[in-house]
C-alpha cells in the first residue's frame, strides 16, 4: 500500500509538471530549458538525533532559496535540505550534489523531457529512490565521489569535506543555462587548508555538466572521478588535448539494474594522473591556482531517445571528444 501511495503521488507530481509545460507551450522560446535549485525545510526544529548529530524534525514544507549558508549542524541525513543538496537539470538528465561531508554527485534519471526537480522529494524525503513517472535516483555513490564529484587524494585516500569552516551555495538560473556555485571556506585536508570555489553548469543541449574548480592556493591531490561499479570495466580514450574515462553497463539502482553510461572528460594539460582509487576511477589535477575545467555526464537507457548499447555510447563520447579537441569547449 505504501508503495502504491508513493507511485500515485509521483504520478500526480509528474502530471502537474506536464500541465505546467503544456501551459508554457504558447511561448516556447521563453520557457526554461534548464533549471537549478536548493530547497530548505521550514517550520521544524533541530533536535538531537540517534546517531549523535542534529536532525531537523517536524518540517512542514520546503522553500527554495538562491543562497544557502550551510548551518554547522547540517550533515548527511539531517532531513534539512530537500534531496540533500542542490540539484540541476535539463530536458535529458538531472544531477544533485550532497551538500555535506560526502560532497558526491548523484544522477536523477529522467523518463520525460520536462523539468521535474521542483517535484522531487516533496512526497516523502527518500521518495525519489522509488521508480516514478518522471524517473528516479539511479546512482549509488556509496563512499565514492559519485560522478564528477571532487575531493583531495591524500596518501592514496580521497579526503572528502569533513572539515570545512563554512560552505555557501548559490543558485544561478539564466536563459540558456543553470548553475550551482559553491564556496568552501577553510577546507582542511591533511596538513593543508584552502578555500575552494566550484561552479557546476548545465546547458540546454546534451547531458553534460561543466565543472570548474578554483583553489585559493596550489595544492596537490585535487581530484574527481567516477564511482567504481562491480564487474564494470573502465573505458579510456585520449585525443590531442582532451581525454575521457567512462563506464557502461548495468550499474543503476533500478530494479532490476539497467544500462547507464557515465563519462568524465578532462584536459590533458591540467591533469597529473588517471588512476584506480579505492572507490573511484580517479582523475587528479596538477597543483594550480588557475581554474581547472572538466565535464561529466550520465546517459540512462530509459531517457527519451536514450542510448541503448555500449557501442552507441562510445560513438557518442567520441563525438564529444572530437568537439573538445577542436574547440577546447563544449
Amino acid at each position: 500500500m505504501k508503495k502504491l501511495i508513493i507511485l500515485s503521488l509521483s504520478f500526480l507530481a509528474f502530471y502537474a509538471c506536464k500541465k505546467n509545460n503544456e501551459t508554457a507551450k504558447t511561448d516556447t522560446n521563453s520557457s526554461p530549458k534548464t533549471y537549478a535549485e536548493i530547497s530548505i525545510a521550514q517550520g521544524g526544529e533541530w533536535v538531537d538525533g540517534p546517531r549523535g548529530h542534529k536532525e531537523y524534525k517536524n518540517g512542514t514544507s520546503f522553500k527554495n532559496v538562491t543562497e544557502f549558508n550551510v548551518p554547522e549542524q547540517h550533515t548527511d541525513h539531517s532531513w534539512y535540505v530537500r534531496y540533500e543538496g542542490p540539484g540541476w537539470e535539463n530536458s535529458k538528465v538531472g544531477y544533485r550534489l550532497y551538500l555535506d561531508w560526502r560532497n558526491a554527485i548523484d544522477i536523477f534519471g529522467k523518463k520525460v523531457d520536462s523539468l521535474v526537480l521542483p517535484y522531487v522529494g516533496q512526497n516523502g524525503f527518500d521518495s525519489y529512490h522509488e521508480p516514478s513517472a518522471w524517473g528516479q535516483d539511479i546512482l549509488k555513490a556509496g563512499k565514492s565521489m559519485g560522478i564528477g564529484g571532487f575531493g583531495r587524494l591524500v596518501s592514496d585516500t580521497i579526503v572528502h569535506f569533513r572539515e570545512v569552516e563554512n560552505t555557501i551555495a548559490t543558485i544561478e538560473n539564466t536563459k540558456n543555462s543553470a548553475a550551482v556555485n559553491i564556496h568552501y571556506k577553510n577546507w582542511k585536508t591533511g596538513n593543508d587548508s584552502i578555500d575552494l570555489k566550484a561552479k557546476l553548469s548545465i546547458f540546454q543541449e546534451d547531458r553534460f555538466t561543466k565543472a570548474e574548480l578554483t583553489p585559493s592556493k596550489e595544492i596537490s591531490g585535487i581530484s574527481t572521478g567516477i564511482v567504481i561499479a562491480k564487474g564494470i570495466d573502465v573505458i579510456k580514450k585520449e585525443g590531442s588535448k582532451w581525454a575521457y574515462i567512462a563506464t557502461y553497463g548495468k550499474q543503476t539502482l533500478a530494479s532490476p539494474p539497467d544500462n547507464l553510461g557515465m563519462a568524465l572528460f578532462y584536459n590533458l594539460e591540467e591533469v597529473e594522473s588517471q588512476t584506480l582509487g579505492e572507490h573511484d576511477h580517479l582523475v587528479t589535477f596538477k597543483p594550480s591556482t588557475k581554474t581547472v575545467t572538466y565535464y561529466f555526464l550520465g546517459a540512462w537507457e530509459q531517457e527519451l531517445g536514450g542510448i541503448k548499447t555500449e557501442a552507441e555510447f562510445k560513438t557518442y563520447l567520441d563525438g564529444l571528444l572530437n568537439e573538445l579537441n577542436s574547440k577546447n569547449t563544449l
